[in-house]
């Protein structure tokens, strides 16, 4: 959620990765030296998880439908009993006997400078730059968008990016949500949906090999490219204040976790699409359970 338009809302909870992502990042970095990625590939593994519904293509572990969800990129924490679905960071153990969604950046690089300096040492040509050579940059969050632009340079990501969805897989999650699919939106437009549709169904095939779902995080406008993606479900945020529910509720066939982060809101899609979609109420920071300001609930 940038609040500059509906379509770029997704990156508001990043704010409330806050500390928990800074140092998960900083760890990450250190990993760096073995995979060459940044990613949590040798994390232990909790366990394959439990509650999903009935397998899909290949084996796939498809979500359950209008399950209790909890959002918990802002830090790991026991959810609610009722709670079947969760979302958590890569950098985070999944939730013995739930249907776990491993959140991955997968269109930009994290934020901070240790982030920029590593992706400039070992990867600075797939970083997305402008006629003066300049990196192209997410202001909101000063993340450089990756060059997604051409078949060689969006291969050479999915190798990197790949190898997160892999690490996700390892851990013992059920599916990848990668984020920031809009962001050619932010690319001064040297990227396009197409680009973006592309590089989405390399990551699809590759949590697919794995065994993993992959959700269509919010982006509206690629819904008609969903089944050439391979997307099996979607994670949404704010659908209800943008109605955007129809347009998810009718492509996926209820399989859309969303998430409001205005009571109001959260009131109307309980009324709307309560029992057609799982709709949980969190807090704008998503903070773990205990903090001030913690927020949870599902219709």
């Amino acid at each position: 959620m940038k609040w500059r338009t509906s379509k770029n809302r997704n990156r508001g909870v990043r704010a409330g990765l806050g500390g928990v992502l800074l140092l998960a990042l900083l760890a990450l970095l250190v990993g760096c030296s073995t995979d060459g990625t940044g990613g949590s590939d040798d994390s232990g593994g909790a366990g394959a998880s439990a509650g999903s519904s009935a397998s899909g293509r290949d084996g796939v572990r498809q979500p359950p439908v209008d399950a209790a969800f909890d959002y918990q990129l802002g830090g790991a924490y026991a959810p609610p009993s009722k709670v079947r679905a969760v979302s958590r960071d890569r950098s985070a153990d999944p939730v013995p006997g739930r249907y776990n969604i491993c959140y991955v950046n997968a269109f930009q690089a994290q934020p901070g400078m240790k982030a920029a300096r590593w992706w400039e040492r070992e990867h600075d040509a797939l970083l997305l730059r402008d006629d003066e050579g300049d990196k192209v940059v997410d202001e909101d969050w000063e993340e450089p968008l990756l060059d997604i632009s051409t078949e060689k340079k969006r291969t050479a990501l999915a190798g990197i990016v790949g190898k997160w969805i892999d690490g996700c897989a390892k851990a013992g999650f059920d599916a990848v949500e990668p984020d920031n699919l809009d962001s050619y939106e932010r690319s001064d437009g040297l990227l396009t949906a197409d680009d973006a549709a592309a590089f989405a169904r390399l990551l699809a095939q590759r949590a697919h090999r794995q065994g993993l779902a992959i959700a269509q995080k919010n982006t509206t406008d690629l819904l008609d490219h969903r089944k050439r993606i391979g997307f099996d479900f979607a994670v949404t945020e704010e659908c209800a204040r943008y109605k955007e529910c129809p347009d998810f509720a009718s492509a996926y066939d209820g399989k859309v976790f969303d998430i409001e982060y205005v009571k109001k809101d959260f009131d109307t899609a309980c009324r709307t699409w309560g029992k057609k979609l799982s709709v949980t109420l969190r807090d704008r920071d998503v903070r773990p359970a205990g903090e001030d300001g913690y927020v949870y609930r599902h219709c």
